[in-house]
């Protein structure tokens, strides 16, 4: 058994070294025995075989980020509905109530953002929507 705080922290120190060790070699192999070939294949666009324009700094519409919520939230009203319904006959009726309630609290907000228009991508950015 360790005695003192060095002893403790001794493996762990020699782990950190042993694997900041390892990148680095890897990455001086992988650098000195690498090709640098570049041809006219390489230099073509990677996906779909469209030409990227402008820089990658550009910004992201609210769109994007509010379809990427929904689909967290949705990704964790699944997470919840799986172990209800492992437990769904030992729960009984109160558990099936509630979660009558949360698949109800959910689906209102869903039905909300699709009045509000959130999810309709065909609208230009600043156009409003008649109601």
């Amino acid at each position: 058994m360790p005695t003192s705080l060095t002893e403790t922290y001794f493996p762990v120190l020699v782990q950190a070294l042993l694997a900041m060790a390892l990148a680095a070699g890897l990455l001086t192999a992988s650098y000195l025995l690498g090709k640098r070939v570049r041809n006219k294949v390489k230099d073509m666009p990677y996906e779909s075989g469209i030409v990227p324009t402008g820089d990658a700094r550009q910004r992201f519409s609210v769109k994007f980020y509010l379809v990427a919520m929904l689909f967290i939230l949705f990704d964790i009203e699944a997470i919840f509905l799986y172990p209800w319904a492992v437990v769904y006959r030992d729960l009984k009726m109160a558990g099936f109530v509630e979660m009558l309630i949360f698949v109800v609290l959910i689906l209102s907000g869903f039905f909300y953002i699709w009045k509000k228009g959130a999810l309709d991508w065909s609208r230009p950015e600043g156009a409003s929507r008649k109601q």
